[in-house]
């Protein structure tokens, strides 16, 4: 028995001694993919500098390899290779990310390392004759793509659908509640994930970076902005708030300078740019429950103060130019107090445009503002957005595909539909966002380049194309 017990006690130390080494081995997988990771996002904030070359994202990606002398070295590596491939995809290149944006001509790094590790204990089954690795090799892959410009700060101008129609109850298994509270729920994913102050700021001073405001169709009244931004004006025990008072739509000038309106003038705009929406003062710090805009968005956290109210149902249709042309003078003079900041618009409707309701309406064919063409005049607003340099998203919240649909869709331009002239609203085609999973849409507008996000997921994305290099799969085209 004892020469039994003898080699019996050989196989389990053998066997706990390959489990070791597997087990180093994973560890040491997980640090490689690490450093890899690392060396990706490095080259693709490189590929943002105006004086890029191949070469120059491809050192500054090996500077965060593992391999020997690099900031991730590593001394469990007893080899370290690294390859760096740089390349254009078009998928990239639909969110607004373009090849052409980079000095190298493409819009992402692919980052390959591979290195070797010594064993323990395996090695030493060659004593009994068996054919044993003195060293292991591992693998680790990591692609990232890259952002215009690297961590850009930004001004945003939220511009949502406040019409009745939002206060229909999406019963989609994501929200499950009336749209306007399910889009709110996708604004804080957005607010939370931008960077509100720069990074000298500390968690009680903020150097204000990416700055939000926020804008909503049909007009209020200005004077009554405070029931969208404020936790006053309740109602009898604390339960439910007073709403703003809508007005008939305004039509401010094309390219006007902006003054935001006061008093009992109609407005668009809820709020100013802020950048106090952060309890931390960082991006993913939660809601500052004190600020205007994280109040409109839902996040007070008191009951009876819901934020950002649609009108009730029936009393105001729907309308995107002139609120696009009043967020856009309003990023132009935010753009004008920041220099160096780049803008962003965001649009959120579940209609297309069809108001009767407008301050002197007359019927001027396609010629904004006009009682005409109203769809063709909000492509028409967003396409010079675009030319002044902003970014525009487009969120279709259960926006019909044709015209005779959802609130009499684009009813005033019979050859457009609302999900088609969102389509055209946005920047690039990846910047047009449909929600997959709303019970309004059941698949009647879908995003090509964004086929199954809800509304959730789309507000996230769209904060990480305003934020850093990210990393993306392998096998991205």
């Amino acid at each position: 028995m004892l020469p039994l017990m003898a080699l019996l006690f050989a196989l389990v130390i053998a066997m706990g001694g390959i489990c070791i080494d597997v087990g180093h081995a994973f560890v040491c997988k997980r640090e490689l993919q690490a450093s890899a990771d690392a060396a990706a996002l490095a080259g693709a904030w490189a590929l943002t500098a105006t004086n890029a070359t191949a070469g120059s994202v491809q050192s500054i990606a090996s500077a965060y390899s593992s391999a020997k002398g690099s900031k991730n070295a590593n001394p469990a590596f007893t080899s370290v290779t690294t390859s760096t491939s740089l390349k254009c995809l078009t998928t990239v290149s639909n969110w607004g990310v373009l090849c052409s944006g980079s000095n190298t001509g493409n819009n992402a790094i692919q980052v390959l390392e591979t290195a070797t590790i010594d064993t323990w204990f395996i090695r030493l089954a060659s004593v009994f004759g068996v054919a044993s690795a003195n060293t292991l090799t591992i693998q680790a892959e990591s692609t990232a793509a890259m952002r215009s410009g690297g961590n850009d700060q930004y001004n945003v101008a939220i511009v949502l659908d406040t019409t009745g129609s939002m206060n229909n109850i999406d019963h989609d298994a994501n929200c499950n509640n009336t749209e306007i509270y399910c889009a709110l729920q996708g604004l804080r994913v957005l607010l939370q994930s931008l960077s509100p102050c720069g990074p000298s700021s500390t968690s009680s001073n903020c150097v204000p970076f990416d700055q939000v405001s926020l804008f909503t169709f049909p007009n209020v009244l200005a004077n009554t902005t405070q029931y969208d931004t404020t936790c006053s004006g309740w109602g009898w025990g604390g339960w439910g708030q007073n709403s703003p008072t809508t007005a008939y739509y305004s039509t401010p000038g094309k390219g006007a300078s902006w003054s935001a309106p006061s008093g009992s003038s109609p407005t668009y705009q809820i709020t100013g740019y802020l950048s106090d929406y952060s309890k931390t003062n960082k991006p993913n710090g939660g809601l500052n429950p004190s600020s205007a805009l994280g109040i409109a968005a839902g996040g007070s956290g008191t009951r009876g103060c819901p934020g950002l109210q649609a009108a009730s149902s029936g009393v105001m249709s729907t309308y995107y130019a002139g609120a696009i042309y009043a967020a856009q003078s309003s990023l132009v003079a935010a753009q004008a107090s920041n220099p160096g900041s780049k803008n962003a618009m965001v649009i959120l409707t579940d209609a297309g445009a069809n108001t009767t309701q407008m301050n002197n309406g007359k019927h001027l064919g396609n010629t904004y503002p006009s009682l005409d063409n109203q769809c063709s005049q909000g492509i028409a607003a967003a396409s010079y957005a675009k030319s002044q340099g902003t970014t525009v998203y487009t969120v279709s919240y259960g926006a019909a595909s044709n015209t005779g649909s959802r609130n009499n869709g684009c009813s005033t331009d019979p050859a457009l539909s609302p999900c088609s002239t969102l389509k055209q609203m946005a920047s690039a085609p990846g910047n047009f966002y449909s929600d997959a999973t709303s019970e309004e849409n059941t698949g009647q507008c879908i995003s090509p380049a964004n086929p199954s996000l809800n509304l959730n997921q789309i507000f996230q994305q769209i904060s990480s194309q305003l934020t850093f290099a990210r990393l993306i799969p392998n096998e991205t085209r």
